[in-house]
């Protein structure tokens, strides 16, 4: 696994004040920014190529990654000039080129450990489209919801699902061998509907799900946090700190 597409083409309205001129993945954690938390966790676990897909304030995203120097990994950007009135297939239509091959999919307001990327980016026995889940207690409305068979077969994404739900989707897609294809195909079938960009992505995912198999990875016990809204700031704050400890500790 050696390239990864970052979705972080929108402006985060939801985080009120700290996006009015800002997308959130510029938001600062500790000294590193969300997206440079992603491009480290990326660099850390081998992979070597980022595509950066940008939409509000792409001026600041260029800058970012300008500063970031030779940081791996190796970065650029697609930008996606429908990112006011589409949802995020939108953003994956604009790239479609660069989903090829063996390659992640990832939110650009998700954070992940390395010890959880490691897990991603190594598990590779099964080729095809590999959906990241965790496990709770309970899931809200917002929660992307996931109905996972015994055997690890997706059967289900949406928020809207209300029966069987057991796991999340948190943001973060592998896809390798015919996967890859398989997913464009469907995302340019689905943007030629007359409700594609109104489409999120993972719906895609669920209407593939439907016709062939598609799996599953279990990341229960792993550190990583989503944020949308203000509160979720505050854990991100305090989940980055602690990795950060962890590391200085191990290179103590």
């Amino acid at each position: 696994m050696k390239k990864a597409i970052i979705l972080s083409a929108g402006q985060g309205s939801r985080l009120g004040h700290l996006t009015d001129d800002k997308p959130k993945c510029l938001i600062d954690f500790n000294g590193r920014t969300l997206l440079d938390w992603q491009l480290d966790a990326l660099a850390a676990n081998g992979v070597e190529e980022a595509v950066v897909v940008t939409g509000f304030r792409d001026d600041q995203i260029d800058a970012a990654l300008a500063r970031r120097g030779n940081a791996g990994p190796r970065v650029r950007t697609v930008y996606n000039p429908f990112y006011k009135v589409a949802d995020n297939l939108g953003s994956l239509f604009v790239a479609k080129e660069e989903i090829e091959g063996d390659v992640l999919v990832w939110n650009g307001d998700t954070l992940v450990s390395e010890e959880l990327m490691a897990r991603v980016v190594g598990n590779a026995e099964r080729d095809g489209i590999c959906v990241t889940i965790d496990r709770k207690p309970a899931y809200d409305e917002d929660d992307m919801k996931v109905v996972v068979a015994d055997d690890g077969g997706l059967k289900a994404i949406g928020k809207r699902i209300s029966e069987g739900v057991n796991g999340e989707s948190i943001g973060l897609l592998a896809f390798r061998g015919d996967g890859s294809r398989r997913f464009r195909m469907a995302i340019e079938r689905a943007m030629r509907t007359t409700e594609g960009t109104t489409i999120w992505y993972l719906r895609v995912i669920h209407q593939i799900a439907q016709e062939a198999p598609v799996w599953t990875l279990d990341i229960n016990g792993e550190e990583w946090g989503e944020v949308d809204f203000p509160e979720d700031v505050d854990a991100a704050l305090a989940l980055t700190a602690r990795w950060d400890k962890v590391r200085k500790a191990k290179a103590a």
